[in-house]
C-alpha cells in the first residue's frame, strides 16, 4: 500500500512529530517530508519505504482504503500503555 500524504500529516500527529522529528527518524531531508506532505512532488519509492518504516517502528499502524472508508492510521498501542505491556499484533 503506497504511503500518502495526509496519512502521513495524520501518522506523525498521532506521534505529536513535527516534519523534523519524521525526517531524522527517516533519514531523510526535512524538505522532503515537507514537500511530500504539501503535495509538491512524488517521493521516491527507498524515500517512502523509509518514511513508513519510521512511522510504523514508532507504534503507526497503516490502514487501506476499504469499502467501508478510506485510507487511514491508528496507534499500534496506546501511548499510555506501561513498559513492558504485550503490544496487539498487527490486523489481517
Amino acid at each position: 500500500m503506497p504511503l500518502s500524504a495526509p496519512q502521513c500529516r495524520a501518522a506523525r500527529a498521532l506521534l505529536d512529530w513535527t516534519q523534523a522529528d519524521l525526517a531524522g527518524a527517516a533519514a531523510v531531508s526535512p524538505g522532503t517530508v515537507r514537500g511530500f506532505e504539501a503535495g509538491r512532488h512524488v517521493l521516491h519509492r527507498a524515500t517512502a519505504a523509509a518514511i513508513r518504516q519510521a512511522l510504523e517502528l514508532a507504534g503507526v499502524v497503516f490502514i487501506a482504503a476499504g469499502p467501508e472508508g478510506g485510507e487511514g492510521v491508528r496507534r499500534a498501542w496506546a501511548p499510555s500503555d506501561p513498559p513492558g505491556c504485550p503490544k496487539p499484533p498487527p490486523p489481517l
